[in-house]
């Protein structure tokens, strides 16, 4: 029996840009590859990239003492649904960084968390459960980030901004920098779409696109 079995639960893009991640972490603790695999809820091939797939069932089955996820998956919503399944089944939450991810003064980051390859997260940030930072992504001091929220590659999260729970921010957008007291806000469940350059608050469920970013219009 081992003592800990870890799994990146996602076989797709996103679980594959993580998986080099996890290897690194655990080689960096002295953990047996062995004790690495992916889990997929529709595995359609026995291994990826030199690591095992496993149905989550099998998973659950496998013997270990421990067993450690991380949830690879982009889509907020998805994840947020994964996250209570896997702690209702007792699994242990995993967060993975990167070797050359830079973390300053005063970070705090909920569990469950994904900082990619030359993320830099400055002073006096906040940041809630299951963040998602992809590659080249930035976040200022003072910001203050929700549970579950995504940051596609080379997001630029300037200071004084809050983004609130489940909101997506896509690929080169950047967030200008909000005040003390009056900071740039990002409504719960909010879309940034790729390259926008938001420039002022955008409202709960809402997606913006463009410079400066407008709200799309519905059909």
């Amino acid at each position: 029996m081992k003592e800990a079995l870890y799994a990146v639960y996602g076989a797709s893009g996103c679980g594959r840009g993580v998986m080099p991640l996890a290897r690194e972490q655990l080689c960096r603790q002295g953990v047996a590859p062995d004790c690495l695999v992916f889990v997929d809820d529709a595995p359609v091939v026995p291994s990826i990239n030199g690591q095992r797939v496993l149905a989550y069932g099998d998973f659950l089955a496998e013997q270990a003492r421990e067993r450690y996820i991380v949830l690879a998956i982009a889509n907020n919503t998805v994840r947020r649904r994964l996250a209570a399944r896997c702690a209702a089944d007792g699994l242990r939450t995993w967060s993975l960084t990167a070797a050359n991810v830079v973390v300053m003064d005063d970070v705090v980051i909920g569990e469950g968390g994904v900082l990619s390859p030359f993320v830099t997260i400055t002073s006096n940030v906040r940041i809630g459960k299951h963040f998602h930072a992809n590659l080249y992504s930035y976040v200022e001091h003072d910001c203050v980030i929700g549970d579950f929220v995504t940051f596609a590659p080379g997001v630029k999260c300037n200071g004084n901004v809050v983004i609130e729970d489940h909101a997506y921010i896509g690929t080169g957008a950047m967030l200008k920098q909000g005040k003390p007291g009056q900071p740039l806000v990002i409504g719960q469940g909010a879309v940034v779409g790729m390259g926008a350059v938001v420039t002022r608050d955008v409202p709960a469920g809402a997606t913006v696109v463009g410079n400066p970013a407008r709200i799309m219009n519905k059909d």
